[in-house]
């Protein structure tokens, strides 16, 4: 435990400031592949309220939506 404060206190603020913005940045691309699948998902539903108000012609969309899921 002594060596990882150790390894703490020898970083220097422009080291710090670098980690920092790589996990910040890796925390932004998750947020983002979260945001992709939250609107694949709602097309998804979309067309599905389409199929249960229009009936069968909207199920081919529906298919073709989940192909694409």
């Amino acid at each position: 435990m002594t060596s990882e404060l150790e390894e703490d206190v020898k970083q220097t603020k422009t080291e710090r400031f670098a980690t920092w913005l790589m996990e910040r940045q890796e925390k932004k691309e998750a947020k983002e592949t979260s945001l992709e699948a939250l609107m694949k998902f709602n097309i998804f539903l979309s067309i599905g309220t389409l199929v249960a108000v229009a009936g069968s012609t909207a199920a081919n969309y529906l298919m073709m939506a989940y192909t694409w899921l």
